[in-house]
């Protein structure tokens, strides 16, 4: 098949190669409920040698650079009480910590999680956290720039290969909340 965004030599629907997935994410593929098909959700093989964003469009299209979302980990601090939660940016933006994520939150504090703490909570690889599969606990914030887009790049779960996903299906996630001005440039 031929992915819908990008340059990709190898592009298959997630259900297809689940296998090429991380645990959370391939069970999160296997029970998709969401208005939009799994099958609308491509995996495409990537290089990790080409993670870089600059490199990455350069041999996979410039295009992404404007289709591509990150999806980080924050922890919001109250009283003792720490809260993880998921914000999915443009990659062209960087996450509003301090201001929306703190007040959506409810916390005093808010900041980006440590890696280790990032990487054991979710089964998933540094660099290629993605907002499919996260813990069902968690609120995965979501900027609305990423919801408009037919498609969007994000991780797979692992460093090797992507997610091509339908923005309205991001939008669909459990515990996901759609946000106005998440992603700042």
């Amino acid at each position: 098949m031929r992915a819908p965004i990008g340059h990709f030599d190898t592009a298959v629907p997630a259900p297809d190669c689940l296998d090429e997935l991380t645990g959370p994410v391939a069970d999160a593929v296997r029970h998709w409920s969401g208005s939009v098909p799994a099958d609308r959700i491509v995996y495409v093989d990537t290089d990790p040698q080409w993670a870089d964003t600059a490199v990455f469009v350069e041999h996979y299209g410039p295009e992404l650079l404007e289709q591509s979302a990150n999806c980080v980990v924050v922890a919001g601090k109250r009283g003792g009480e720490t809260t993880l939660a998921a914000c999915l940016v443009l990659s062209a933006t960087r996450v509003d910590v301090n201001g929306v994520v703190r007040r959506q939150l409810g916390a005093r504090k808010a900041s980006f999680a440590a890696m280790d703490t990032a990487v054991g909570e979710t089964g998933m690889e540094y660099g290629g956290i993605t907002p499919i599969g996260l813990p069902a606990a968690w609120p995965v914030l979501v900027d609305s720039a990423v919801v408009d887009l037919p498609y969007v790049l994000v991780g797979s779960g692992r460093r090797r290969g992507k997610l091509l996903v339908p923005g309205k299906a991001l939008a669909e996630l459990p515990g996901a909340v759609v946000l106005e001005g998440l992603g700042v440039a």
